[in-house]
């Protein structure tokens, strides 16, 4: 079970996924050499044995990183497991060295450094249905 989290390029006043339009296509994360790249520089642990799906490994919590093989990278997503606010500061420098956004899948809604309920809830839903992580 997983946290899933999409980054992606939006315009800087949308901060709700109801403000952006049915027929809205976002603009590029780059090329996936510069992706690849800028991935590396914020979280230079991460494995990329396969560069369309990389892992980043911590004593508390996973992540993978669903990049895909398109050329130009549209969009990344993070599928979290584990606890532990840290992953969240992985997941906003990801954002940061990209220059995009990040959406909860769960909530449907923007988070950001301060409004970041989506990763909580899903921690308290997790805990609920299958006990504490150890």
């Amino acid at each position: 079970m997983s946290w899933d989290v999409l980054l992606l390029r939006l315009p800087d006043e949308v901060t709700s996924v109801r403000q952006i339009p049915d027929d809205f296509s976002p603009a590029p994360l780059g090329r996936r050499h510069d992706v690849l790249a800028a991935v590396t520089q914020a979280v230079p642990d991460v494995d990329f044995s396969d560069p369309s799906w990389g892992e980043l490994l911590r004593p508390a919590w996973a992540m993978e990183l669903n990049i895909g093989s398109a050329d130009p990278v549209d969009s990344i997503m993070l599928h979290i497991r584990g606890s532990g606010d840290e992953a969240l500061v992985a997941v906003f420098r990801l954002a940061e060295a990209l220059g995009c956004k990040v959406l909860d899948c769960a909530e449907g809604e923007l988070i950001t450094p301060r409004k970041r309920l989506g990763w909580h809830t899903f921690r308290q839903f997790r805990e609920g249905a299958l006990g504490p992580l150890h």
